[in-house]
């Protein structure tokens, strides 16, 4: 079982640090993290262990806490889903004499824990039935291997339990896993658990190993349901199984092929491609070289050439070309597993991602899952300390203030070479942030190596976001957000805009609103809301949202003065409706939908 990078060995004090070092010394890619106040020079700092804990489960962090299991449980309860996704989490006794997997034991969780007792000279209080009597388990195959009918394993592992007879059949690939476990496997067992890449009827278990590669060509453009269809006919009719099917291959021309893509995220699988060349040393195994295609592309076959160059050396060309008006595919069967990562080159991915205003507790789930899933991180320095124990790993690119559009391109040019890549920014990608830039860089310079990159974007929680929720409700009702920066758009854009959502009665956030040489914009804005608005409309000043040294300031539109706010903040101008009342003793500003209108009705 392959487990994430970066295992986060929990330490809370003194008292478990000796087994804490330990365990973070002999697992490969362990890391001490300390609870600060009590262990300051550990690897990885934190202050809150829930929020640590949490934030580390949801990025998909492997867990190991020196600590009560209650700790650990407590932290990770309100992020539980999906128990085929879930990290790993393990609680470890103080004197390191037990090791307790507590999530994720078929997904690596009981591997980690033999391995933890043996660095401890400990023992791991392993659960799960499977592997206490055999250390195996037919639902926890190895990566690639996909089963038919998952529901179905929990009936043959508790028929070998109650003693029943269970035979194995492997029919292709190498199954040493199962070969050489304890699970007792019997001749001339009535229920037999075949190793396949054959289809298998409903409601029957087998287990089917990634050997199977499939390569395609088309015509550019062609519709996304001609490729899917042929692909599903051609399995159907040869009888083979899309759990076999390891990735789909192609040459590097095709990378951005929206057909070819679209098969790849329906069958679960890895995209990959290759050069005319590598394709071209195919030519003496193809069933149907073509000189056409040769004169087209500069390989006999593409198809045929990329399923067996993702195959291997050793692979058999078991189905060939099959063709529909536009498109084609063939199917190579190797002897063992295919590594579809290091098949061909697999077309890179960047993924914006949002880390919301700084503090771990406003990031969301998907976005610490991102980072964790990456390979290389883009971003401006600051941006990327704020990441984290997630950037433990990581290749990092750090960049200044500026030089925004290099920053896109080096987490292209990643891409392109086969990175998965996150480029991260504070607040939300798409508010002014990257996001918009990176398309607009792909669209205007237009790169042909960029072609095959996915880029998506993971949202964050914006500083406009976060002074609204400290301050009340003021963005209530409709509202708009305007840069004073005129860095890249003209001052009598800005100003024009400010007129119009003045003229609107828009609740109003103003992104940057000062800088060190721009000192003016603001005061003039201010002076365009008092023609349209009410000098006492409430103004909030939002400084270093989520992170440390965070205040929310109140005063009105009359009183609002240039000095009181700086490069940190976001201000916030309510509209002509907008209130200010004191609850408990605090401010709280809300912006009215209507509601008290339809009360009266």
């Amino acid at each position: 079982m392959t487990l994430p990078p970066g295992i986060a060995v929990i330490c809370l004090g003194p008292s478990g640090l000796e087994v804490a070092t330990t365990l973070a010394r002999a697992l490969p890619d362990g890391a001490l993290h300390g609870l600060s106040r009590r262990l300051p020079d550990t690897e990885v700092g934190f202050e809150d262990t829930m929020e640590h804990v949490a934030e580390l489960f949801a990025a998909g962090v492997p867990i190991i806490g020196v600590c009560a299991a209650g700790i650990l449980v407590r932290a990770v309860a309100p992020l539980l889903s999906a128990k085929h996704t879930e990290a790993p989490v393990l609680a470890v006794s103080e004197d390191g004499s037990s090791v307790v997997p507590l999530l994720g034991g078929h997904h690596g969780a009981n591997a980690l824990a033999r391995q933890c007792a043996d660095a401890l000279g400990g023992h791991a209080a392993v659960t799960t039935a499977g592997d206490v009597r055999f250390a195996a388990a037919l639902d926890a195959p190895p990566a690639g291997w996909r089963m038919s009918h998952p529901e179905a394993a929990r009936e043959v592992m508790a028929a070998m339990l109650a003693g029943e007879a269970v035979g194995l059949s492997v029919e292709v690939g190498d199954a040493a896993w199962l070969v050489e476990s304890d699970l007792p496997f019997a001749d001339g067992a009535p229920t037999i658990v075949r190793v396949t890449d054959r289809g298998v009827e409903d409601n029957t278990f087998a287990l089917h190993p990634p050997v199977l590669a499939l390569g395609v060509g088309c015509e550019r453009g062609c519709d996304p349901d001609e490729l899917a269809v042929l692909v599903d006919e051609m399995l159907a009719r040869e009888g083979l199984s899309r759990g076999a099917v390891a990735c789909v291959a192609s040459l590097d021309l095709k990378a951005d092929e929206t057909a070819m893509i679209a098969l790849a995220d329906s069958l679960d699988v890895p995209f990959v491609v290759f050069d005319a060349p590598r394709l071209e040393k195919e030519t003496p195994r193809l069933a149907t070289p073509s000189d056409i295609v040769f004169n087209e592309v500069g390989c006999h076959g593409v198809s045929e050439g990329a399923a067996l160059a993702a195959a291997g050396a050793d692979a058999e060309l078991i189905v060939p070309k099959t063709k529909s008006t536009r498109a084609t595919c063939a199917i190579a069967r190797a002897a063992s597993a295919i590594d579809a990562e290091s098949a061909g080159l697999r077309p890179g991915h960047v993924t914006l991602v949002g880390l919301g205003p700084g503090e771990a507790a406003l990031r969301t789930p998907a976005a610490s899952r991102a980072i964790t899933d990456a390979t290389d991180v883009v971003g401006y320095g600051y941006y990327l300390d704020l990441a984290g124990p997630l950037m433990r790993g990581k290749t990092r690119h750090d960049f200044p203030l500026g030089e925004e559009t290099e920053r896109c391109r080096v987490a292209l040019a990643l891409a392109a070479e086969g990175r998965r890549v996150a480029l991260l920014c504070s607040g939300d990608p798409g508010v002014y942030a990257m996001a918009s830039l990176v398309f607009e860089v792909i669209d205007l310079e237009a790169d042909p190596a960029w072609r095959g990159v996915g880029v998506d974007v993971v949202p964050g929680v914006s500083a406009l976001q976060v002074a609204a929720a400290r301050a009340g409700a003021p963005i209530g009702h409709d509202f708009c957000a305007i840069s004073l920066s005129d860095l890249l758009t003209p001052r009598e854009v800005v100003l024009q805009r400010v007129t119009a959502a003045a003229q609107g009665d828009f609740a109003i956030a103003f992104y940057n609103p000062v800088s060190h040489r721009r000192r003016d914009l603001l005061d003039e804005a201010r002076t365009i809301l008092l023609r349209h608005r009410p000098s006492d409309t409430p103004v909030m000043i939002g400084r270093l949202l989520g992170r440390y040294g965070e205040s929310m300031g109140h005063t009105t539109l009359q009183d609002l003065r240039v000095d009181d706010v700086d490069m940190m903040s976001v201000v916030l101008i309510g509209s002509s409706t907008t209130r200010r009342i004191s609850h408990r003793g605090a401010p709280a500003v809300y912006t009215p939908r209507g509601y008290a209108k339809k009360r009266d009705s």
